[in-house]
């Protein structure tokens, strides 16, 4: 599990977490100890596949879900491996953030395997 406690996304207070749940396959943004959102992912070889982001009703409309896509999609590309966007919050926050799109297979587009074109 990796944990982070700085974004440089959006401005929030201290007691925000986030951190990758390998055994729960999701990236989690925490409150105050609080699971306040949460993004699914399918971890597959030399890919993370998201596939589902929730926000907990109490924390909805403060922006903590772009905050947590900034930490995840960083991880992945940190950790050399590509985002396959099968979640709609994921793909539009991947859409406006441009600067990711090396990294991103789009569900429509084959997966690429790294094996020679």
């Amino acid at each position: 599990m990796t944990e982070n406690m700085m974004s440089t996304e959006d401005r929030f207070t201290p007691d925000v977490s986030l951190r990758r749940n390998d055994a729960q396959h999701r990236y989690e943004l925490l409150v105050g100890g609080k699971l306040a959102v949460q993004t699914f992912y399918r971890d597959l070889p030399g890919h993370i596949d998201f596939t589902h982001t929730e926000t907990s009703p109490d924390f909805e409309g403060r922006g903590l879900g772009k905050v947590l896509a900034h930490f995840a999609l960083d991880d992945v590309v940190a950790a050399g491996k590509r985002i396959i966007p099968h979640c709609p919050f994921i793909a539009a926050y991947l859409r406006k953030h441009e600067d990711y799109e090396q990294c991103v297979d789009w569900p429509e587009q084959p997966v690429r395997t790294g094996l020679g074109a």
